[in-house]
């Protein structure tokens, strides 16, 4: 299709304004994470690593940190087994309801957070009577990432088909021996993106997290929370945040790259 140089610069102008509104935020975070400017004065007065240092010794932050880390690989080895047996059974076979169930898994990343949150607390804490804490976090975080290993191995099953498969037991490899040396090292990239998805959303969820966690359990996001409108903590928050946007980049272009890539080439 064929543009008219207007056309063009319009197109170019709506997409520099779409990426200003959401980086040039970021860069002001990462900025002020070395202002000496206690208030983050603008433009900056100074440039400082102070606030870094008094993150680094923040004891308050590394357990928080801790917690969060437990928390993502808790729920996302959930979510990779559950997500990963539910895609298989989608794809793999016919049965009555299939597209119902299909549904009902994607549905829960759907859902407000907050009516996640207050359904889970009230089914932990009136139905089941079991005390909220770090497993009752790791269960609710489980809910939604598992829909992106369930959509990451669901896709990558429908682009694989069934032929090398097939082939392999033709050969008299049985399902065992075709699942370890055929279907799971096509799907292994997959797996991956799917978890490290998994496990960035985990890390960053405030929402659900505030309703199923117990009184002695702060996660990362409810210690920033807490502390970000405390004058003596916001330069340490501020730190905090320019750290995670770094930190976060990396497992989402690793998922995007393993997402996008052909199995067969893997």
């Amino acid at each position: 299709m064929n543009l008219s140089r207007t056309a063009r610069a319009s197109l170019w102008a709506a997409l520099a304004l779409g990426l200003g509104v959401i980086y040039v935020p970021l860069g002001v975070v990462l900025l002020n994470s070395f202002n000496s400017d206690r208030t983050f004065g603008w433009p900056p007065q100074g440039f400082t690593l102070q606030w870094w240092s008094a993150a680094w010794r923040s004891t308050g932050l590394r357990d928080a940190l801790w917690t969060s880390v437990q928390a993502g690989l808790g729920a996302t080895a959930i979510a990779l087994v559950l997500g990963t047996m539910a895609a298989f059974a989608v794809q793999r076979y016919r049965f009555f309801g299939r597209d119902t169930v299909s549904l009902l898994i994607v549905l829960p990343i759907a859902l407000p957070g907050i009516v996640t949150g207050i359904a889970l607390s009230n089914t932990f804490h009136s139905v089941l009577g079991i005390p909220l804490g770090l497993f009752t976090v790791i269960v609710g975080h489980a809910t939604f990432c598992v829909v992106t290993v369930y959509n990451n191995v669901l896709a990558r099953l429908r682009r694989m088909g069934l032929n090398v498969e097939e082939a392999s037991a033709d050969l008299g490899a049985d399902t065992f021996t075709t699942f370890r040396l055929v279907t799971f090292p096509m799907m292994r990239s997959a797996l991956l993106a799917g978890g490290l998805l998994a496990f960035a959303l985990s890390f960053d969820e405030i929402i659900v997290t505030t309703f199923t966690a117990g009184a002695g359990v702060r996660t990362l996001p409810i210690w920033i929370f807490e502390n970000l409108f405390r004058p003596n903590q916001a330069p340490v928050v501020n730190v905090v945040a320019a750290a995670l946007i770094v930190v976060s980049v990396v497992p989402i272009y690793i998922a995007q790259r393993l997402s996008g890539g052909d199995p067969q080439t893997r």
